[in-house]
């Protein structure tokens, strides 16, 4: 039943118009946050960052321009609205507090490379000057285009015992042959399993879980993450979930 579900998501996909749309927009798959070169110096600092503990100092500046442009290493661009200084800062920023901080000592636009769905790009962003440190924390300042409407329905729910939605997609390590998903189990399986098919315009993965435990078994969630394998690099190739029909989504759960 997997394998045919996965062979229906790739008919649907290949020479779609949804594909189409999505081989022209910007979907990161690389974090939209870029630390400095050398950081961190130490404990403090990597726990101020990861509390989100920040102190400005100084004003946040206002964008020059209401768009900014996103240029692929491979040809091609893309114009797209800038994110201000103020909303960039709060989403890696919650203030000042208790504990260790990290002091932003200046703000300024600036450029950033960025792994996407069409390969290396360059993309707008925000250079965040940490108090200490030598090259700047780097913000992207341009949102994912809008995710186009995909051409199948998903999968229902109920309708199989193993088929699964995937969690998110946590990168593509490497020459592009290998893609790496968290992928939801529970707490009574032997884990999950992901099975692939490859086509000239798409991935599709197929989540499932497999084996079970006998005895008491409590009502959780668990992720795991699993690298699979490609023949070939992933390119500019749609990389779909079987259950929902959908691109899998880059990005923190």
């Amino acid at each position: 039943m997997a394998e045919a579900r996965a062979r229906q998501v790739a008919d649907a996909w290949d020479g779609s118009e949804a594909a189409r749309a999505w081989r022209k927009g910007y979907y990161p798959i690389g974090e939209a946050v870029q630390l400095p070169e050398d950081a961190f110096h130490d404990e403090a600092d990597k726990q101020a960052y990861e509390s989100r503990s920040f102190t400005l100092r100084g004003r946040l500046p206002t964008a020059p321009r209401k768009n900014g442009l996103v240029r692929w290493q491979s040809g091609g661009s893309l114009r797209l609205p800038l994110m201000e200084a103020q909303q960039a800062y709060e989403a890696v920023a919650h203030g000042g507090g208790k504990g260790p901080q990290l002091h932003v000592t200046e703000v300024k636009p600036g450029e950033m490379t960025l792994a996407t769905s069409r390969g290396p790009a360059t993309v707008p962003a925000w250079l965040f000057t940490l108090d200490g440190y030598d090259t700047p924390l780097k913000r992207a300042a341009v949102r994912s285009s809008e995710p186009p409407t995909p051409p199948i329905e998903s999968f229902a729910e109920g309708s199989s015992a193993t088929l699964q939605a995937l969690q998110r997609l946590v990168g593509t390590p490497g020459d592009g042959r290998n893609v790496t998903v968290a992928a939801p189990h529970g707490a009574c399986d032997d884990g999950p399993a992901v099975d692939v098919l490859e086509t000239g315009g798409s991935v599709v993965l197929s989540a499932s879980v497999v084996g079970t435990k006998d005895g008491p078994c409590t009502a959780q969630l668990l992720s795991e993450r699993l690298t699979v394998k490609l023949d070939r690099p992933l390119g500019d190739r749609v990389l779909l979930d079987a259950f929902t029909g959908r691109p899998v989504a880059y990005g923190r759960p």
